[in-house]
């Protein structure tokens, strides 16, 4: 790490000269009126004939279009700064609606004014996401499921129909493929330092972007198609991704912190100052989008040094693989050895499960996917993610520290924050998702109670209904299972008088969800008994909304008298059914719980036994999804639902005899 200030560049030898140097040997000045009209629009012949290609097999030469482009890139970036802010307005923002997001191609124009190194490399990351999300959009007029990756997406024949195969190998040479300048790439990926990044190619990008819009005007005019914009992304329970304590104090300590910290190249201190700025001045979305890609290039530090691949901390070569988030936080490098940076950053600041968390996990906020590939909108990013990045990245400022930091991480303001990374668990891992669906199912069972209900004596004056003998059979089972689950739950939890309202509680279910339970990592047996486990517990809480639903509204209907013969038996029914349903789906929601404490364990049964073991599982959720079925408005079959709770439970009661469960193992 006492190297750092000699790294000059993370871009290779033969990177850097393709960005940096390439498109600068050519010296001649090119007119800016040989591709732009006197209206403004984009002449695209003259472009596209500065595409050069291979004569072997007629692809694009990138070497020589980048060479030849770049006199055009300097002819448009002076001319945009010819211009002024009204004249700009005027003549282009029509050409950027096409991208619904016209405000942040406007404030690249601003950008462009002034070249400040560090805003050009901000403006050109937004503008690439903004404009793949845009041609995504277009894409979506002529195919159904739109490529993921930027350079399939600008390879696809549906585009090219739309603007040209000739068009779509301009755009090629700037962004998308790894053999051009695959400018947003290096960008997002955080190879490229500000000063690297030619302040022309972020021009012709605005250019090119607007020439986009007149031939998309052209196309929908002729076709009388209408462009559609997909939704952006919303984050919903921003409630559950607050980790991390932030205020002024915290940040100005930060400030401190960037100029010290080994975790900091020297090339990169600009865009982490740029960050902090952006978060203080309230531009979220800015703030993390500088942010994330020099976390990416830390890491990729910190991995190199420990895993001692010092070559991987440069730009890979189009015929190899970029080290990026994936690969830095993967179990295993690819010769198989063991990857030493989770090891690394396990202690103290559980820096693996957080950026798991916000970058990987299908159900996390994927933060950076999102707003690399243009599915979040910049202007009304919420605060509650951002705070989250960057109170992270400071805790992580201050664990890769120099000694003499000691008075920084013990700073009365840093240690709160520095104790949450120590203690931060994994909140979007299919684990800690199965935990959050056990309490939210039980919260809702926990308002049958409460359900109105029909006064006993009138129900009885109901003829041929029989009594609760078969329910009491039920719950009889259950209080005998739960007897045989006693001592794999919390101590002094368990009244021998009545079990059932001792034990299934919801006290006693946030006990067990307390636990941790390792995330990182988890072998492929466990995330399948975790999927099975998800599944039952999404059908007991549909079962739950349908019970809730269904007593209400035939309440209403009874005091009404609006039920008739038939459909008052059947009430009947139903309130002596709840009467052993909810024991029994809160035993299930125990049982959930107390395998997944000990799901880890599914890894010491041999592969016959677990199969066994998968198909029992198999058979609660069957249970489950006819339960859905039966309590369902349409259906209402509670003698059926009473003959199939009795079958689980004799099951249930089978399996916990022969102790086949994972908490049988796991003691």
């Amino acid at each position: 790490m006492a190297l750092l200030d000699s790294i000059t560049t993370c871009l290779s030898q033969p990177v850097h000269y393709t960005i940096c140097k390439l498109g600068f040997e050519k010296k001649d000045t090119y007119d800016i009126n040989n591709i732009l009209s006197g209206n403004g629009e984009v002449c695209w012949q003259a472009v596209t004939e500065h595409v050069c290609y291979l004569e072997s097999d007629q692809s694009v030469d990138y070497i020589k279009s980048i060479r030849s482009l770049g006199p055009v890139c300097e002819s448009v970036n002076l001319y945009f700064k010819s211009v002024t802010k009204e004249q700009f307005v005027i003549q282009y923002a029509s050409w950027f609606h096409w991208t619904n997001c016209t405000e942040v191609f406007l404030e690249v124009f601003d950008v462009l004014q002034y070249t400040q190194a560090t805003e050009v490399a901000l403006g050109l990351m937004k503008l690439t996401s903004c404009l793949e999300r845009a041609l995504g959009d277009v894409y979506l007029l002529k195919g159904n499921d739109c490529p993921f990756l930027l350079r399939d997406l600008l390879a696809s024949e549906q585009l090219a129909d739309v603007f040209g195969q000739a068009v779509m190998n301009v755009l090629r040479v700037f962004i998308g493929s790894p053999y051009g300048l695959n400018l947003r790439n290096v960008l997002w990926h955080g190879f490229a330092s500000p000063q690297e990044i030619p302040a022309k190619y972020c021009a012709m990008l605005l250019f090119l972007t607007a020439g986009l819009g007149q031939l998309l005007q052209t196309y929908l005019l002729q076709t009388k198609c209408v462009l559609v914009h997909r939704p952006y992304v919303i984050f919903i329970s921003l409630e559950e991704l607050d980790a991390f304590p932030l205020n002024n104090e915290i940040l100005s300590i930060a400030e401190e912190l960037v100029k010290l910290s080994s975790f900091v190249l020297k090339i990169m201190l600009p865009f982490w100052i740029a960050a902090l700025t952006a978060f203080k001045q309230s531009r979220y979305a800015d703030s993390v989008i500088l942010l994330l890609p020099q976390l990416e290039v830390g890491l990729r530090l910190l991995f190199t040094t420990t895993n001692k691949c010092p070559n991987r901390l440069l730009t890979a070569e189009s015929s190899a693989l970029y080290t990026t988030f994936d690969e830095l936080l993967a179990k295993h490098l690819d010769n198989e050895e063991v990857n030493q940076l989770p090891v690394v950053l396990e202690e103290p600041a559980m820096a693996s499960d957080f950026l798991w968390d916000f970058l990987n996990h299908q159900e996390g906020p994927r933060i950076r996917d999102r707003l690399s590939h243009g599915e979040i909108n910049l202007e009304t990013f919420p605060r509650e993610v951002a705070n989250q990045i960057v109170g992270f990245a400071i805790t992580i400022l201050c664990r890769f520290s120099d000694e003499d930091m000691f008075s920084f991480k013990e700073h009365m303001v840093i240690k709160p924050l520095m104790n949450c990374a120590s203690c931060y668990q994994s909140r979007f891992h299919p684990i800690s998702q199965l935990k959050k669906q056990v309490l939210e199912c039980m919260k809702s069972i926990h308002l049958w109670p409460e359900l109105p209900t029909v006064p006993e004596e009138q129900v009885q004056m109901i003829k041929g209904l029989k009594g609760n003998a078969e329910a009491n059979t039920l719950i009889l089972m259950i209080s005998e299972i739960i007897s045989q689950l006693q001592r794999y739950m919390p101590q002094n939890r368990c009244s021998s008088d009545d079990l059932i309202n001792s034990v299934l509680t919801e006290r006693v279910l946030v006990e067990l969800c307390d636990t941790r339970i390792c995330t990182l990592y988890s072998p492929r047996p466990v995330l399948e008994v975790v999927v099975v486990l998800r599944k039952i517990s999404t059908q007991c809480h549909q079962v739950s909304q349908q019970v809730i639903a269904g007593a209400g509204l035939r309440y209403k209907q009874w005091v009404n008298k609006s039920l008739r013969s038939r459909q008052r038996h059947n009430y009947r029914r139903m309130l002596n059914s709840i009467k052993f349903l909810s024991p029994v789906l809160r035993l299930i929601l125990l049982f959930i719980t107390l395998e997944l404490v000990s799901v880890h364990s599914v890894c010491k049964k041999s592969t016959f036994d677990y199969q066994q073991y998968l198909k029992f599982l198999k058979s609660v959720l069957q249970y489950t999804e006819n339960l859905v079925t039966y309590t369902s408005p349409e259906k209402n079959k509670w003698d059926e639902t009473m003959e199939l709770t009795n079958k689980i439970l004799i099951k249930m009661r089978k399996i916990s005899d022969r102790k086949l469960m994972l908490m049988h193992l796991a003691t």
